[in-house]
């Protein structure tokens, strides 16, 4: 791998037989030299001299309606994952203007050696707890053998190739890694909170609970309404203030979050100014709902704040555990019925683009006839392929038309339905050769998606599929994600920059016999695994684009989602009471906020006004 440019070469004893080059060094990146160098003092788009103190207020994050649990790395409960954003540091932590590097936190130096054997970090001695306990190598080595063995399946697939770790002291851990692990690996390890084992004597890691979990970041969570509200506020003695990687960052003194089952009541809420700052998810409401007095009055402004990372893989999954749903042919019929192209002019006022690849937004997506390295990666496997791999380009999903029922559209999924043996009866209804109706069903919490999903499910009922739009509370619709008792699924999951072990979760085999795991389709597919394999150990960046290619076009050919639509940017709105940087990081937008900051001049000129609560 290409060394950082401002890594520390060592020679070592390696293996008791040999000696070896090892990079000490400040930062990782899995491929590439470092933009910043040991000595520097923030981040380019962090703002130095930003303002101290305030309060932002903000919707619930990732379309989460309710939450009961404090344990964010398990399966049990429906836990908040605002937790995840301020309570815990970790051993590293992104910069986001580089696509994949990390500078140190909790640690002030990552070992390694060219071949990736073994990764080890040498930890900051000032590292606290919030109750002032020592950050130490075995509070890591706690941390990664409860992920392992009773977190979250997510992480068990993750960390599937750390085959040791190791506190060598007080302030150094090692990871013993497996042959091929990757070098994505250890940016990902790097990134785990550090959770304090002797919390945990207390406080069982495999249950769920509502105690305010204990952490060494920058904010503490100090408010806890379930499920309305949770608010986080700044630990006063917080070690890591003055890092270079936290100036300019943690700018308010608390933040807090409003949870609101029913998005309608959410947006009321934000224009009467009950929380500050929205990301709106519903182009029609981008488009028609921003008309309130508080806009009128230039109170709160609307912005499009652009996303450089890839788009997320959001769409329609198939749960392939369902015998219907194992015939491709049935699969293809339901994409039929989904129509894109009414959807996004009529409903979302043409705001979107198409998802059709797993990699969207990024040049890992599959593009015409496969070629090059890609073609010779796919060869490997030409015999378990099917011929269109090769021959035709991948695959892209039904458009649709101007009209909700395509005719077109329909009459291909009758065909395709026809010939995998499910027949319409004289009651307009399709059953199998055993008389079994055809049923599914998509589930979800949110009736918001209804005006999206409902002419979609009418569209597969006017073709004789007895299809629902089954809405449930949340944590029913937990529960029935975590036993993969559904039909379909419309789910969003984030894309790495630089994808590696992490995709065993969502398309690997292990992870589809896994309960609770993100392999939501029961994909279970050798030649998937090999090519998950490939990114895995890929050794340059031109090798991971070669093998995500190479998986994006396999797994388009099986037909195991819909794919439906993304941005490419965030739609924003704001009480006009915040400065942010000039020029925000291009490779992260949740994470970004923590760069803002608030302006006390704007605040205070609402308030007087009476357009905004003081204590607001």
């Amino acid at each position: 791998m290409k060394r950082p440019i401002t890594a520390t070469l060592i020679a070592v004893l390696y293996g008791g037989a040999a000696w070896a080059e090892v990079t000490i060094s400040h930062g990782y990146s899995a491929f590439g030299d470092l933009k910043y160098g040991p000595d520097f003092t923030h981040f380019a788009y962090a703002n130095p001299d930003a303002p101290q103190g305030g309060t932002i207020r903000q919707r619930q994050l990732y379309g989460a309606t309710t939450f009961d649990s404090m344990n964010i790395f398990i399966i049990k409960g429906d836990s908040a994952p605002e937790v995840s954003h301020h309570v815990y540091d970790s051993l590293m932590v992104r910069a986001f203007d580089e696509p994949d590097a990390l500078y140190g936190l909790v640690a002030e130096t990552i070992e390694y050696p060219e071949d990736l054997s073994y990764i080890a970090f040498d930890m900051r001695p000032e590292a606290r707890f919030h109750d002032g306990e020592p950050v130490t190598a075995q509070d890591v080595v706690f941390t990664i053998d409860a992920l392992k063995t009773e977190g979250h399946p997510y992480y068990r697939n993750l960390l599937s190739d750390v085959e040791n770790v190791t506190a060598e002291s007080d302030l150094r851990v090692r990871f013993d890694l497996a042959p091929g692990a990757g070098s994505a690996l250890p940016g990902d390890i790097a990134e785990l909170a550090i959770l304090p084992e002797h919390f945990y004597e207390a406080n069982p890691f495999d249950e769920s609970w509502m105690t305010p979990p204990l952490g060494s970041g920058p904010y503490e969570l100090t408010g806890i309404d379930a499920p309305r509200t949770i608010t986080f506020c700044k630990d006063p003695d917080y070690w890591a203030a003055d890092l270079p990687v936290n100036v300019g960052r943690n700018n308010f003194e608390c933040f807090a979050y409003e949870y609101f089952a029913d998005d309608t009541v959410g947006f009321e809420a934000f224009t009467a100014g009950e929380y500050t700052m929205r990301v709106e998810n519903r182009s029609t409401q981008w488009a028609t709902g921003y008309d309130f007095p508080a806009i009128e009055r230039g109170h709160v402004k609307k912005t499009i704040l652009p996303d450089s990372r890839p788009a997320r893989a959001q769409g329609i999954w198939f749960n392939m555990r369902q015998p219907a749903l194992q015939d491709i042919r049935v699969r293809q019929a339901i994409e039929y019925t989904f129509n894109w192209e009414w959807t996004n002019e009529t409903l979302f006022y043409s705001s979107y683009k198409r998802t059709d690849s797993f990699f969207e937004n990024t040049d890992m997506e599959a593009t015409g006839l496969p070629e090059g390295q890609e073609l010779a990666l796919l060869e490997e496997f030409r015999d378990q392929l099917p011929p269109e791999v090769f021959d035709e380009p991948p695959h892209e999903p039904y458009a649709g038309g101007p009209n909700p029922r395509d005719r077109g559209g329909l009459r291909a999924a009758s065909r395709l339905l026809d010939e995998a043996g499910w027949i319409t009866g004289d009651d307009g209804m399709r059953r199998n050769a055993d008389g079994e109706l055809l049923t599914l069903a998509l589930v979800d919490d949110s009736a918001s998606l209804g005006r999206i999903i409902t002419p979609f499910v009418e569209n597969l009922r006017s073709i004789g599929v007895d299809a629902t739009f089954d809405v449930v509370n949340p944590s029913t619709w937990t529960e029935r994600r975590q036993t993969f008792d559904f039909d379909l699924a419309f789910i969003a999951w984030a894309v790495q920059t630089n994808p590696g072990a992490e995709l065993r979760a969502f398309y690997g085999s292990a992870a589809a016999a896994s309960e609770g795991s993100n392999n939501l389709t029961g994909l279970a597919d050798p030649v998937v695994d090999a090519l998950i394999e490939k990114a895995v150990a890929a050794e340059s960046r031109e090798e991971v684009v070669t093998a995500a290619r190479a998986l994006d076009r396999v797994l388009r050919s099986k037909n195991i989602w819909i794919g439906t639509w993304h941005l490419g940017a965030h739609w924003v709105a704001v009480w006009d009471i915040f400065g942010r940087p000039e020029e925000p990081a291009p490779y992260d937008f949740n994470r970004g906020v923590d760069f803002w900051w608030l302006d006390q001049e704007k605040h205070d000129a609402l308030v007087a006004e009476g357009a905004l609560d003081p204590q607001i």
